[in-house]
């Protein structure tokens, strides 16, 4: 048969753009629809913007810290609308970047809504159908909400990006990272924050001695924490103030409520149940190990699939689906040892295998910790400490693990995780010379 386009990718996000441009460089026809913004979450509202608020709030810790370091800076004031502005500017200069590196590989950006109309077919929000031999589907996912009264008063991650002033006081519903890294730039910006879980749980998943560590760090700072608790009714007040009724904790009085309580899929109204696409829990749309759907010739990837919602996975994802479908190189992403952060204040990073995980799945284990206050936190005159810890198999001493938080865990997790995809042993971390004086160098200096 001939189609409009060998493959039409549904979503111009991290997965969509990267399966777009690879399958484009192996000589396929390709078009991308994209109802909102090239560029998905990660470039548009999420992971780009949100570092760089992290990064503004790392000058308040900064600033304060100077002093002992021989600089005097007097006027120590914030404007939220110089930073929130320079963000929104350099997202803009990304989309347009984005644009224009799918260009480049001749692929067609369809700037319209696309759903399914059958194996080999989408129609767009014009009424124009569309066909293509193959299509993936990369729409990615959406911040989910609780079905409470007042909702319309909460905003979400997408929204807080867009915020007129700093709220004097906000609460955060979410215990994940979402959760804890708005919880710490707000903070930092001059907010009260309260984060509300409906478990006693943070950051599950990750190793619990350093998660313990955060908020041990978090509490000291001022953000509150209520467990066990949930949101019953939110009410807006003559003056703009929100009232929270809760359960499980006293009520609260807050200028906004952020919640961050998990992604959902976005697979609505796309069309798959009437073409035969199957979907799996929560609305992800299921897909085999070569990311292929029920039917033969639609395929999905990124945060849609709900296997592994990070930005790098969905990248590879759709790497790879463009080198099986039309690079005459089949291969599938492998999710083990899969690196994570949380751009907290301070950060945490981890690789592999918690010490909760690898004692319930190995048995036999070693822990090594090493915990210190860094160099600039001693003359700076700040008691926050920072933990770094590997987890070892005990027979072989193989790195089946790696955890940190203080600053700069993120960059610094990044090459130690090459360790542990590479299986090295605790032996090998020995033989290094350390690099001194670094924070980096405590993962050589466990003994």
């Amino acid at each position: 048969m001939s189609f409009d386009y060998d493959l039409f990718v549904i979503g111009a996000g991290s997965g969509g753009v990267r399966a777009a441009r690879v399958s484009a460089a192996h000589g396929a026809r390709v078009a991308v629809a994209e109802e909102f913004r090239v560029g998905g979450t990660c470039v548009i509202r999420g992971c780009v913007p949100k570092k760089l608020l992290v990064y503004g709030a790392h000058f308040a810790e900064d600033l304060e810290d100077a002093t002992m370091f021989g600089w005097d800076v007097p006027t120590k004031r914030f404007d939220w609308p110089v930073l929130r502005d320079s963000v929104l500017a350099a997202v803009d200069d990304l989309e347009v970047k984005y644009g224009e590196t799918l260009s480049n590989y001749k692929v067609e950006v369809v700037r319209e809504r696309a759903v399914l109309t059958g194996p080999n077919s989408v129609q767009l929000a014009s009424g124009e159908t569309v066909t293509a031999g193959t299509i993936l589907i990369a729409t990615g996912a959406r911040p989910q909400l609780p079905e409470i009264e007042g909702i319309e008063h909460a905003i979400t991650s997408n929204e807080a990006f867009n915020l007129e002033a700093v709220p004097r006081r906000m609460v955060i519903a979410g215990g994940g990272y979402i959760a804890n890294e708005f919880a710490g730039v707000f903070h930092q910006f001059g907010s009260h924050v309260t984060i509300v879980n409906r478990s006693d749980v943070l950051l599950r998943g990750y190793d619990q001695q350093v998660v313990d560590r955060l908020m041990q760090i978090s509490i000291k700072k001022g953000i509150d924490f209520r467990f066990n608790s949930t949101f019953e009714r939110i009410e807006k007040r003559e003056d703009g103030s929100l009232n929270l009724t809760m359960k499980g904790c006293d009520d609260i009085h807050a200028d906004a409520v952020l919640f961050a309580i998990g992604r959902i899929p976005n697979s609505e109204g796309l069309g798959c149940a009437d073409v035969g696409v199957e979907l799996g829990e929560r609305g992800a749309i299921k897909v085999d190990e070569y990311n292929r759907t029920s039917v033969p010739s639609i395929y999905a990837v990124g945060d849609v699939t709900d296997r592994v919602q990070l930005t790098p996975v969905a990248i590879r994802e759709g790497h790879a689906f463009a080198d099986t479908k039309f690079g005459n190189s089949p291969r599938t992403v492998d999710y083990d040892c899969i690196p994570s952060a949380v751009f907290s204040h301070p950060p945490l990073a981890s690789v592999g295998l918690t010490e909760g995980q690898a004692r319930n799945r190995l048995g036999d284990v070693k822990v090594y910790t090493s915990d210190f206050r860094p160099m600039k936190n001693v003359l700076a005159g700040r008691n926050e400490r920072s933990l770094y810890k590997l987890v070892v198999e005990g027979e072989h001493e193989q790195i089946v693990g790696i955890h940190m938080i203080g600053p700069d865990a993120p960059e610094i997790l990044q090459a130690a995780a090459i360790a542990v995809k590479a299986k090295l042993k605790k032996s090998d971390f020995d033989a290094v010379v350390a690099l001194h004086p670094t924070m980096a160098e405590e993962l050589v200096l466990m003994r």
